[in-house]
């Protein structure tokens, strides 16, 4: 096939599959004349195909290398779920799309604070504040939409695809692109036509209670160049944890404390609700102009891990505990031609804000247990307080980002795509750490100050610190065909990138535990007694600390394709991704540097049967040096250290089969081997730098432990029957997805105490009727109730709480969702 006609063949996106909203109830009196353009989920290909003569698989459009491409033609291992195929699947959340996803593995801390991770290439973050920024990203539509405790929670409603770009995607996406990107690809306004369409949605969670969600879309079109598109959501989920009574007495003081008040069944219900607008404004030679905004409101209550001690979906909690994330970004795409050249400028702001509240009792029960700290904990008067604590916190992130970038015609023979990329990131921390009843006036023994931190009467310690994260790159990747049938590409891109944090950590200058290397003591230490000439830092005491790290590079990558006819194609590429360094919570520790994948990569992009099968794979191994490692510390801090290297050899490998015009077929898997390929020591004590060589309790991790979180296999299987029945067109589906076991922590100790994380295996049902304009489904997931488990964790060191695994309030289990049932009605106009 002849390189220029490949231009032609890809320049237009797939037909838009719409749905949704109570903006479509409204508007049903004005919609209900207008013809239908597009079919229902239910109705699945069995029109379309009755016309040929054999079944076949249709197009996939993608972007992944900021061009619109055939997927087939893409030289990277990408697996795109359509909106189509997001819809069939019942798609509306992260958890949905990453279980279908073998190069996905994930954390997860409840909604909105996933932690993605892909191929591997994850070392045992903890998801804390002010942790490492993410090795892999998510992007929505061409703005980044990563913060440092997760992505956004983006509801899955009227989208176009979302294509999974597995391995490094350094030249192009830069910055926590490392080890892969997902991307979230919306429909846009279309000015030729009126679109309007809602959804309805009940389900029963097995255990828990009734959820629901309604949601719907309307695509005005405002002249011949310009139309909106608005799309909202309502969501409730329901919960499935239980927190039931417990009482606890604390050795020191043998004062109990009682959770009677806050005992509750389906303890971690969250509710939704959120809106996406855009406008686009086609203008002469090509321009047009999409600027868009979005956000969300999510509330949710109680926990969403539960204790294996206390019995399965329970935990024992003994304060409130909720979260308030409120979030929206405004966008704005500008496109057009200079010439023949595409020119394209992206520009992204991002604001939210996360309140919340958490139990931390077991942090306070197991130290006063093991080392008596409930006799520090003093009121007023001098009596003991019940020292169980509790965080109130607050999390502000801001993030901007822009982008310019120039791209040659896709026909040429030589072709170029390149640009310059700016975003900078801020993160507000605010930890407050509360005892009830805690002393504001007296100090432990008499001396000068209180127990808790000046003036935040009742905070036994403080987290007041500004995060910033910049980085900067300009970029290009160019492709020349030697023959017909041969490409090689190049790309490089030149970073830099810049990293500060600065604020106040630590206690009051009367606790216990204060010293002059955190909290007031090093206030004074820094800034002397008199309290009036301390620098006071957004409320806190002081700024105990101020620190930058600022470094730069190059990533390469270089690809050669060779097409063996027109439907088949392999490929290899060598390429590189990067995560920047970063200052540590704890800002007496030294800084972290970036560390960097290199990726080795054979693959191939196939169909067959006069594109009834389609089947591509790849086979890679990576190289992974510097890899930054997060783990609490003392006091319960996250710290983060470079700690050697690693190596992942793996192979990935999808097929779908229109088997017959009513019957297809799909299948994915991905199988890793994540390893250590050095020992992974313990610090030393005067540099505060990684070991490169030890034994003994010095040794973490010997050479060869296999990474966490990332299974040695995963994979799932589709199968999908459409007919007819009483002149309605219904299916059948089944959805098969299992997830290999995975550890739980990199260091030996740690992953021993909290324990391996089991494999387990969901299944899927759902079966539906409908015609042109309409259709009702009706779906069980996790039909056998696996109960599969995406984290392990504790309040504390694994040294301290884990101490006891089988008793209360030591190690918690987050669970994937229990069975769900439900029934969803959806109509289009």
């Amino acid at each position: 096939m002849k390189p220029a006609n490949r231009d032609r063949r890809f320049r237009r996106l797939p037909a838009q599959l719409p749905l949704v909203v109570a903006i479509g109830v409204a508007c049903m009196p004005v919609v209900h004349a207008q013809e239908a353009t597009q079919t229902p989920a239910a109705k699945t290909d069995v029109a379309q195909k009755k016309g040929n003569e054999t079944p076949s698989l249709g197009e996939v459009v993608v972007t992944a290398q900021k061009r619109q491409e055939n997927m087939q033609k893409v030289p990277i291992s990408i697996q795109v779920l359509g909106q189509q195929k997001l819809e069939e699947l019942h798609v509306n959340k992260f958890e949905d799309y990453a279980k279908l996803l073998p190069s996905v593995s994930f954390q997860n801390d409840g909604p909105g604070f996933n932690k993605p991770y892909m191929r591997g290439v994850v070392s045992g973050d903890n998801g804390n504040h002010s942790g490492s920024l993410p090795s892999a990203s998510i992007y929505l539509d061409e703005e980044p939409i990563t913060t440092i405790q997760g992505p956004l929670d983006i509801h899955i409603y009227d989208v176009a695809r979302i294509e999974a770009l597995s391995g490094p995607q350094g030249t192009l996406y830069g910055a926590s692109s490392e080890s892969g990107t997902l991307r979230i690809i919306t429909n846009k306004p279309d000015p030729s036509a009126f679109q309007a369409g809602f959804g309805l949605e009940v389900n029963s969670v097995h255990g828990g209670g009734l959820g629901n969600v309604k949601e719907g879309f309307v695509n005005i079109p405002l002249g011949k160049r310009t139309a909106v598109r608005l799309v909202a959501w309502d969501k409730t989920d329901a919960g499935f944890i239980n927190n039931v009574h417990q009482t606890r007495t604390y050795p020191s003081s043998g004062l109990t404390s009682d959770n009677a008040e806050l005992v509750r069944n389906r303890y971690n219900n969250s509710h939704s609700t959120g809106a996406r607008a855009a406008l686009k404004i086609d203008l002469d030679g090509g321009w047009s102009i999409t600027p868009g905004l979005m956000g969300q409101t999510q509330k949710t209550n109680g926990q969403f891990a539960f204790d294996p001690a206390i019995g399965d979906l329970k935990v024992g909690h003994f304060k409130p505990e909720w979260t308030k994330d409120r979030w929206w970004q405004a966008a704005l795409t500008v496109q057009g031609k200079i010439g023949n050249f595409d020119l394209t400028y992206a520009y992204a702001h991002l604001k939210r804000t996360v309140d919340s509240a958490s139990d931390y009792n077991d942090y306070s029960f197991w130290y006063d247990t093991l080392s008596a700290y409930g006799q520090y904990w003093l009121a007023n008067d001098g009596s003991l307080v019940n020292p169980s604590q509790y965080i109130q916190a607050r999390d502000g992130y801001g993030k901007t980002s822009h982008e310019l970038r120039i791209a040659s015609p896709l026909e040429n023979r030589f072709r170029v795509v390149g640009g310059l990329f700016m975003q900078t990131q801020t993160h507000d921390i605010l930890q407050d750490y509360r005892i009830d009843g805690l002393a504001d006036k007296i100090d432990y023994q008499g001396n000068p100050g209180s127990i808790s931190v000046g003036g935040w009467p009742g905070t036994i310690w403080l987290t007041q610190q500004l995060r910033r994260d910049h980085d900067e790159a300009v970029f290009g990747e160019a492709s020349f065909d030697i023959t017909k049938s041969l490409t090689i590409t190049g790309g490089v891109r030149h970073f830099r990138a810049h990293n500060g944090l600065q604020g106040y950590f630590g206690y009051g200058l009367g606790n216990a535990f204060s010293s002059d290397a955190k909290g007031e003591g090093r206030c004074q230490l820094l800034y002397g007694p008199d309290r009036s000439k301390w620098q006071g830092f957004e409320g806190a005491p002081c700024s105990d600390f101020n620190k930058t790290i600022s470094e730069s590079g190059n990533l390469g990558r270089v690809n050669l394709t060779y097409h063996l006819d027109k439907d088949k194609m392999i490929y290899a590429t060598w390429s590189q991704g990067y995560r920047p360094g970063g200052i540590n919570r704890r800002g007496t520790l030294p800084p972290y540097v970036a560390d960097y994948l290199t990726n080795y990569e054979l693959g191939w992009k196939t169909s067959w049967l006069n594109n009834r099968l389609r089947f591509n794979g790849a086979v890679f191994s990576q190289q992974w040096k510097d890899l930054q490692v997060s783990f609490l510390g003392p006091n319960g801090l996250t710290e983060i250290h470079n700690v050697g290297q690693a190596q992942i050899d793996g192979t990935e490998m999808d097929l779908t089969w229109a088997a017959t015009y009513n019957l297809t077929l799909s299948a994915s898997v991905g199988v890793y081997k994540p390893r250590l390929t050095q020992n992974y020591c313990t610090l030393d004590p005067v540099t505060l730098e990684t070991r490169q060589n030890c034994s003994g309790a010095d040794l973490l991790a010997p050479k060869g432990s296999q990474l966490p979180t990332t299974p040695k296999i995963k994979g799932n299987l589709t199968a999908r029957y459409v007919f007819t029945l009483g002149g309605f067109n219904a299916y059948v589906q089944g959805v098969a997805a299992h997830v290999g076991e995975r550890h739980s922590d990199l260091r030996a100790v740690q992953n021993q105490i909290k324990g391996n994380m089991r494999a387990y295996t969901t299944f899927d049902l759902s079966t539906g009727i409908g015609a042109d304009k309409w259709n009702v489904e009706l779906y069980a997931s996790n039909l056998t109730d696996s109960r599969g488990i995406t984290k392990r964790g504790l309040e504390c060191l694994e040294t301290v709480c884990g101490q006891q695994p089988s008793a209360p309030g030591s190690i918690y289990s987050t669970p994937i969702r229990p069975r769900t049932v439900g029934i969803r009605y959806r109509r289009d106009f």
